[in-house]
C-alpha cells in the first residue's frame, strides 16, 4: 500500500476522511433508532427550554451556575434539534453520528499536522545532511504503509471505531462529551495551523491569522458546551513548547488570549461581582457536585477508576453504562496505592520519552550526517523513532491532563462513566499508533516486513474493535434490553433494578417491573420513590389496595412528596371518590403548584363533582404551566363544547 506514490497529497487526504466516514458509518448504523434512554428526557425532551426555541432565547439571560448557562452551546444544538424533530430520535443521532465522524477528521488532521512542525523538522534535519524540510513537508513522506499519512488515519480509525466511544456517541444527552471534544480539537487544531502558516507556508500574515482567531472562537464555544475543555488552553500551551520553537516572549503572548478563556467556566460557575471570600466560597461549592463522599476520598477511587479506563482501552469487555464501583477511603488501601504506582509509571515513561526526545535529536543528529556522507540515508531507521518519542510522550500527557477535570478533586455523583474516556481517549490513540511506528522502525532490515506486519495488525484492530462497537450498540437498541445488560454487571445497585423495573412497567411487563422493585426494596426498603413506583405497578395490575399501602409507605418517608398525593388522587378518583380525590390533588398543588397534569386530573374530579367552572378553571391554568399539554386543552374544550 502506497499512500503517496500513486496518489497525489490532495487524493490520499480525501481517501483517508472518506474511509474514517465510512468506517464510523458502519460502526452505528444500527443507533438511529435507539430511543431516548436515562438521562435525556429530562436533558431534552422534558427541558423546557429545549422544547421551545423562544424559552431558550428568554433563557440566556438566566443566573450564573445554571446548567443552561454553563452548556449553552450543547443546549442550543438540542433546541434546533427538537424544533426539527420533536421526539423523532433518528435526527438526534444522525447529529451524534456526524460530531464523532467530524471529530476522526480532526484527529487524523492534529496528527498529520504535528508531523509538519518544528519539531519533526529540525529532526529530519538533524539525521540528515540535507538542507533542513519545509515545515509543511516531512522527509520519508514519499511513500510506504508508514508514510506520515498512514499513522495519522491509522489513530484516527482507532478512535473511530473503538467502542469505549459509544456511550458518548449513541447515548444522545453524552453530546455534551462529544461537542465539546470538537471545539477542542479544533480549537488546537486551527492553533496548529496558525502557526505553521506563520512561519513560511506562504500565507500573507492577515490571512494566517484567521486560524488564530478560529482557534480562539473554538476555545470559547468548548467552555461553553462542557467543564472538560477547562484543560484546553493548558493542552495548547503543551503542544506548542513541545512541537514549537521560537522567541520565548512571542510564544507566550502567543497563548495568552487562550489561557484567558479559562476564566470563562469559573465565571460561569459562581459570577464575578463578589467579594474575594464569596468567591472562594462559590468554588468550593460549584466544584462540589457529589456531596456524599470528600474531595480525597473520590481522588483515591479515581486512582482506581483510571486504572480501569486504561483496561478498558486496551481491552473493551464488559462495558457498563452504570458501575457499581466501591468508594476507597484510604490511599493507603493496597489497591489504590499498586493503581497509583502504575500511573506514575505511566507518567514517568511520559516524562522520560520526553527528556530522550530532546537528547538524541543531537546525538543521533551527528550520526545521521557520518551516515549521511557514507552515501546511507539514516532517515528511514532513525528520524520517526527519535520523534515518535515525543509523539507517545505528548499522546501520555494529553491523557492525565483530559482526565483531571473529571477525575482528580471535583466528586462528581457517578465516580465513573465510560462516556468520560471520549476525549482522553485521543491522546491513547496517538501514544499506540506512536508505538506501532517506532516498533516498526526498530526492526533495521526488516522495515518492509515490519512495515506489513504493523499494519496489518492495525486494519486487524479496526476490524475487530469495529465489530465490538457494533455489538454494543445493540445493547441500546430499547430501555429494556440496556438496563437488562445493566442488572447482569450490577446486580447489587439500586437505581439500575429501579430503572429496569421503569422500563418493564413502560412496556406492560408488570410482574417483571414488580419483581424488579420488590428486588431494589430488599437493597433500600426507605427508599420513598421504589414505593411510588410498586405502587404504579399494584394499581396497573389492579391491585389498588396494595397500590395504595404502598403510596402512603412513599408519604410516610417523604411527606412532602406531591407525586405520592397525586398518585392517590387518581385510585380516590378511578373508584369515584371525589372528594377524597380533590382532597388529594389540592395538596399535591400545594407542594408543586407548577405541574400541569395534577391541575388536569384536578379538573376531571371536579366534573365528577358536577363543578364546571371549577373544572375549566384548572384546565386553562394546566395550560398556561405547559400549553402543549393536550389532555388539558381536549378535557376544556369537550368541557366548553358541552359534550362533557
Amino acid at each position: 500500500m502506497n499512500f503517496n506514490g500513486s496518489f497525489s497529497s490532495r487524493n490520499v487526504t480525501i481517501f483517508s476522511l472518506l474511509l474514517i466516514a465510512v468506517v464510523c458509518l458502519l460502526c452505528y448504523s444500527n443507533t438511529f433508532s435507539v430511543p431516548f434512554q436515562f438521562d435525556d428526557p429530562p436533558n431534552i425532551s422534558e427541558m423546557p427550554f429545549v422544547r421551545d426555541i423562544g424559552v431558550f432565547f428568554d433563557q440566556l439571560w438566566g443566573g450564573p451556575g445554571s446548567a443552561f448557562v454553563m452548556r449553552i452551546v450543547g443546549f442550543f444544538t438540542f433546541a434546533v434539534n427538537y424544533r426539527i424533530h420533536g421526539d423523532a430520535v433518528a435526527g438526534y443521532h444522525v447529529v451524534n453520528l456526524l460530531i464523532h465522524i467530524l471529530n476522526g477528521f480532526l484527529v487524523y488532521f492534529l496528527v498529520l499536522l504535528t508531523f509538519r512542525t518544528a519539531y519533526f523538522v529540525s529532526q529530519g534535519s538533524a539525521v540528515s545532511s540535507n538542507p533542513p524540510l519545509s515545515p509543511l513537508k516531512l522527509r520519508g513522506d514519499e511513500g510506504g504503509l508508514f508514510s506520515s499519512r498512514f499513522i495519522p488515519l491509522a489513530a484516527a480509525l482507532l478512535f473511530v471505531s473503538h467502542p469505549i466511544q459509544t456511550q458518548a456517541v449513541t447515548y444522545i444527552v453524552q453530546r455534551f462529551t462529544s461537542l465539546a471534544t470538537l471545539f477542542y480539537l479544533l480549537s488546537l487544531v486551527m492553533y496548529i495551523k496558525w502557526r505553521l502558516s506563520s512561519v513560511g507556508a506562504g500565507l500573507p500574515r492577515p490571512y494566517s491569522f484567521i486560524y488564530y482567531l478560529l482557534s480562539l472562537i473554538s476555545a470559547v464555544l468548548a467552555m461553553k458546551t462542557k467543564e472538560i475543555a477547562f484543560t484546553l488552553p493548558l493542552v495548547i500551551s503543551l503542544y506548542e513548547f513541545m512541537f514549537f520553537s521560537g522567541i520565548l516572549k512571542k510564544r507566550i503572548l502567543y497563548l495568552v488570549p487562550l489561557l484567558l478563556t479559562m476564566l470563562i467556566i469559573p465565571l460561569s460557575l459562581m459570577g464575578s461581582a463578589k467579594p474575594l471570600g464569596e468567591i472562594i466560597g462559590d468554588v468550593s461549592e460549584a466544584t462540589r457536585v457529589q456531596t456524599d463522599i470528600s474531595r480525597w476520598e473520590y481522588l483515591f477511587t479515581q486512582v482506581r477508576v483510571i486504572v480501569t479506563y486504561i483496561r478498558l482501552l486496551f481491552f473493551p469487555v464488559n462495558q457498563n453504562l452504570d458501575y457499581d464501583y466501591p468508594v476507597y477511603l484510604s490511599f493507603f488501601d493496597p489497591n489504590v496505592i499498586l493503581s497509583f504506582l502504575f500511573l506514575m509509571s505511566i507518567f514517568g515513561i511520559g516524562v522520560y520519552l520526553l527528556y530522550k526526545s530532546r537528547q538524541k535529536a543531537g546525538g543521533e543528529g551527528q550520526e545521521g550526517k557520518n551516515r549521511g556522507r557514507e552515501g546511507v540515508s539514516p532517515v528511514a531507521f532513525h528520524l520517526l523513532p527519535i520523534a515518535c518519542y515525543r509523539l507517545i510522550s505528548f499522546g501520555i500527557f494529553w491523557f492525565f491532563i483530559t482526565l483531571s477535570i473529571e477525575s482528580s478533586v471535583i466528586p462528581i455523583t457517578d465516580v465513573i462513566f465510560e462516556h468520560r474516556l471520549y476525549l482522553p481517549s485521543i491522546g491513547f490513540f496517538i501514544a499506540v499508533t506512536g508505538v506501532f511506528s517506532m516498533v516498526r522502525q526498530r526492526k533495521k532490515g526488516k522495515t518492509e516486513w515490519a512495515s506489513k506486519a504493523v499494519a496489518g495488525g492495525l486494519i486487524a484492530a479496526v476490524v475487530l474493535l469495529s465489530g465490538v462497537t457494533y455489538a454494543r450498540n445493540t445493547v441500546w437498541r430499547s430501555e429494556v434490553s440496556l438496563w437488562e445488560d445493566v442488572v447482569k454487571k450490577s446486580p447489587s445497585k439500586l437505581r439500575v433494578h429501579s430503572n429496569l423495573g421503569r422500563a418493564y412497567n413502560k412496556h406492560g411487563r408488570l410482574e417483571e417491573a414488580e419483581r424488579e422493585y420488590q428486588t431494589a426494596l430488599r437493597i433500600d426498603p426507605n427508599d420513598y420513590q421504589l414505593h411510588n413506583n410498586l405502587g404504579v405497578v399494584y394499581k396497573g395490575q389492579g391491585r389498588l389496595k396494595d397500590a395504595i399501602r404502598e403510596y402512603q409507605n412513599a408519604l410516610r418517608l417523604k411527606p412532602d412528596d406531591a407525586l405520592g398525593y397525586y398518585n392517590l388522587g387518581n385510585i380516590f378518583r378511578e373508584q369515584g371518590d371525589f372528594e377524597e380525590a380533590i382532597q388529594q390533588y389540592q395538596t399535591a398543588i400545594r407542594l408543586e403548584p407548577d405541574i400541569a397534569i395534577i391541575h388536569n386530573n384536578l379538573g376531571i374530579a371536579f366534573i365528577g363533582q358536577g363543578n364546571k367552572e371549577a373544572a375549566a378553571r384548572e384546565f386553562r391554568v394546566a395550560l398556561d404551566i405547559d400549553p402543549g399539554c393536550e389532555a388539558a386543552r381536549r378535557n376544556l374544550e369537550m368541557l366548553l363544547s358541552g359534550e362533557r
